[in-house]
């Protein structure tokens, strides 16, 4: 039997983060988690591309842009969808997953969804460096992690 597994040393790749402004209590702090873990899995701030757009309807557009200039071995996108008092939330977050894996699976470059989908901001805070992690750490060694897979494969 063959195993195969990514390790969490990022080498020479160059990663982009897209993050969310709307909400960005929450996203600067998925944002902080994010480049925290992968400079500690030693990507240098000269491989690291950070592009802020609005809110979390706009990360596939950008995502798809970052990857198809083919400068980035992954790309992160970190956002924060918190529901309110209407469903809006609901069309956000289904167009922008499914965005998020077309363009990853069309361009077969890892694209990370490290986007909140919570039901308040209790839960979003929690999750964003709170007592349940940092969402935004687990997608940048998700990413490191997939891209070493990749590579193997």
């Amino acid at each position: 039997m063959k195993i195969i597994e990514g390790q969490l040393i990022a080498g020479d790749d160059h990663y982009a983060i897209v993050v969310a402004r709307f909400n960005d209590l929450i996203t600067r702090r998925l944002l902080d988690g994010a480049l925290d873990a992968l400079h500690r899995h030693g990507v240098g701030e000269d491989h690291l591309t950070v592009v802020w757009v609005p809110g979390s309807f706009e990360l596939p557009i950008v995502a798809q842009k970052l990857v198809c200039s083919k400068k980035f071995a992954a790309v992160i996108c970190l956002g924060a969808v918190i529901q309110g008092e209407t469903s809006h939330h609901e069309y956000i977050n289904h167009q922008m997953a499914q965005g998020i894996m077309q363009t990853s699976l069309q361009s077969q470059t890892p694209i990370l969804f490290g986007v909140l989908t919570c039901s308040s901001m209790d839960q979003a805070l929690d999750r964003a460096g709170g007592k349940a992690g940092n969402k935004g750490v687990e997608a940048a060694l998700a990413a490191i992690e997939t891209v070493n897979v990749l590579k193997k494969l």
